[in-house]
């Protein structure tokens, strides 16, 4: 019956239809035409009113695919977790490895290859659960031994990690394949800030010697589980790395990026650099200074200010040049120093005049008072004067004479041969040529300034720049441990005072309690004045107007390689679906 219906309805359709044609045909020229405008008017109306619902509930989202390209200055030599100390190092392992936990991209932590994690109530404990079926980029599973190898690893006197302070005191054990438990001596508060390290994978480490990792071709063709990993790279004829051309990996724990390629270039100077985005080679710059803010070409490329807690300023190494060992010229310098000059002239007012070794924002940190602020050449020749110097006016230099030494206000300041760096330089000769000292300039690539420079402490005085956590632990900075490499104590400086405060301030659990700890320290400092601190400035990013989700997913950042804690989130391609479909 049903059957015997329904081809009764498509009979009664197809007749209709034929009358229609049938009175189509009979009528005239104008009243085909009336017929066909109305008909037309008809189906635009409706398509026009079936296209507007349609993109009511549409909405677009990410969608995988694009290539987008990094210029970074400097050689690539350590991308290992363990053994980076270059930026250049550190922004590659941020890409190709993955720790327990992730910076969130807003001065946060999120979970990365863990699952879960659990703290006992005295703070000693912290268990951590990887999360299931988890593979290094060769496709080996990932497993609780590879945690175990590389804490184990970055405590190794013989690797010479700079990761290794962190990790002191810390034991680690495997529950079962998937969970590992952290034991520590004392409660240390940022602890989990430790578990962002990169995981390396045991199977490929394992039979490379402690004091060999340094010279291992790991170091230059890694393999991590971090949201990229290398497809393809190019080397000049000296064998310089010169780019990787690196794809999205599809088993990250996090998920697989939407952009597929992400290419990165390397350049020894900064002009050559700029000259590539210029010529359009590369799409992204990171550490962009004020002054180089006028490469930017608004109609493809887009400025973005990150917030970033460091802090630059000038380290005396008093084992190098005695005349630093004498407290009045440490004072007196930092007296001729004009901050306020440095931020307004340098950084175009991108950045925050600094008075002690936590920048004001960051846990801990203190806000300067107007005395602090104070700048006066003639209270600093004062107390020259006061202390037994004297001006030779003919060869306009400070000098103090006693039974053991001839002293001279001479000196030399070593940095980093970038342009931010190279005006702070030039503006501090300036400075404290008008006192009476002299200054030498020296300027070194990145690469060499780390490795010939810093590592063995050959300067006098070294301008260079200390990277912190939102809630930050300076015991690495400023604890007399640290004061050899590869300790990060530039200055040298050794006081028992600081030593236990900074001792007592990473086992507290309770903030209010740190907080005092860590400005009592930062008094003392001030007080010994070891370094001269100067500015804390914002992280500038270039990046192209076809990037998008890198400003609602990256805010705030610890150091300038989290910038790619977010990656796997941005995106260049999208698609349009129902709301109804998104999940």
């Amino acid at each position: 019956m049903e059957e015997k219906d329904s081809l009764y309805k498509k009979a009664v359709a197809l007749l209709d239809l034929k009358k229609i044609v049938c009175a189509v045909r009979i009528m005239g020229r104008r009243e085909k035409l009336a017929f066909f405008l109305l008909l037309a008017i008809f189906l635009s109306s409706l398509f026009y009113t079936l296209w507007l619902i349609n993109q009511r509930y549409l909405i677009e989202i990410p969608a995988r695919g694009g290539s987008v390209a990094e210029g970074i200055l400097g050689t690539p030599r350590f991308i290992n977790p363990l053994l980076a100390i270059s930026d250049v190092d550190r922004d590659l392992s941020a890409l190709i490895y993955s720790g327990l936990m992730r910076p969130d991209g807003k001065g946060g932590l999120e979970l990365d290859l863990a699952e879960k994690y659990e703290t006992s109530k005295d703070g000693l404990t912290y268990t951590f659960t990887l999360k299931p079926k988890l593979r290094w980029q060769d496709g080996y599973p990932i497993t609780a031994d590879d945690i175990i190898f590389t804490v184990r690893q970055a405590q190794d006197p013989l690797v010479k990690s700079p990761r290794r302070a962190s990790w002191e005191g810390v034991e680690v054990e495997k529950v079962d394949e998937r969970t590992v438990k952290f034991k520590l001596q004392k409660p240390y508060a940022p602890f989990l800030e430790n578990t962002t390290i990169g995981i390396i994978p045991k199977h490929i480490w394992k039979d490379v010697p402690p004091e060999k990792m340094a010279l291992s071709d790991f170091n230059i063709i890694p393999v991590g589980s971090g949201p990229y990993k290398i497809k393809t790279f190019k080397k000049d004829s000296s064998g310089i790395i010169l780019s990787y051309t690196l794809e999205s990996y599809k088993k990250f724990a996090l998920g697989e990026p939407y952009i597929r390629t992400l290419k990165v270039f390397f350049f020894p100077t900064r002009e050559e650099l700029f000259k590539a985005y210029t010529e359009g080679k590369v799409d992204l710059i990171g550490a962009v200074s004020p002054q180089e803010i006028s490469y930017l070409d608004k109609e493809r490329s887009k400025l973005l200010t990150l917030n970033l807690p460091r802090i630059f300023g000038i380290f005396f190494n008093q084992n190098q040049n005695k005349i630093f060992a004498k407290k009045e010229v440490r004072l007196a310098l930092e007296l001729a120093t004009d901050k306020k000059r440095i931020v307004d002239k340098v950084f175009k007012g991108f950045a925050t005049e600094l008075y002690y070794p936590l920048p004001p924002g960051v846990f801990g940190g203190i806000s300067p008072k107007e005395d602090e602020e104070s700048f006066s050449l003639e209270a600093a020749k004062e107390l020259l004067e006061k202390n037994g110097w004297k001006f030779d006016e003919e060869e306009k230099i400070w000098k103090k004479k006693t039974k053991k030494e001839n002293l001279e206000l001479k000196f030399s300041i070593a940095t980093s041969n970038i342009p931010e760096l190279k005006s702070v330089a030039e503006e501090i000769k300036s400075m404290w040529e008008k006192l009476g000292a002299q200054v030498e300039l020296k300027f070194f690539e990145i690469g060499d300034l780390n490795q010939n420079i810093i590592r063995p402490r050959e300067y006098d005085a070294l301008l260079f720049g200390e990277i912190l956590g939102n809630d930050p632990d300076p015991f690495v900075f400023w604890h007399s441990s640290q004061r050899n490499d590869p300790g990060l104590n530039i200055s040298g400086y050794a006081n028992i005072k600081v030593d236990k405060l900074l001792e007592e301030a990473r086992t507290l659990m309770d903030p209010s309690e740190r907080k005092e700890k860590y400005e009592k320290f930062q008094k003392i400092v001030r007080e010994d004045m070891p370094a001269i601190f100067l500015y804390s400035p914002k992280f500038i990013y270039i990046a192209p107007l076809f990037l998008k989700g890198i400003e609602s997913t990256t805010k705030n950042i610890n150091n300038p390689s989290e910038r790619f804690s977010q990656i796997y989130r941005w995106y260049i391609k999208t698609d349009k679906v129902w709301k109804k479909f998104i999940k």
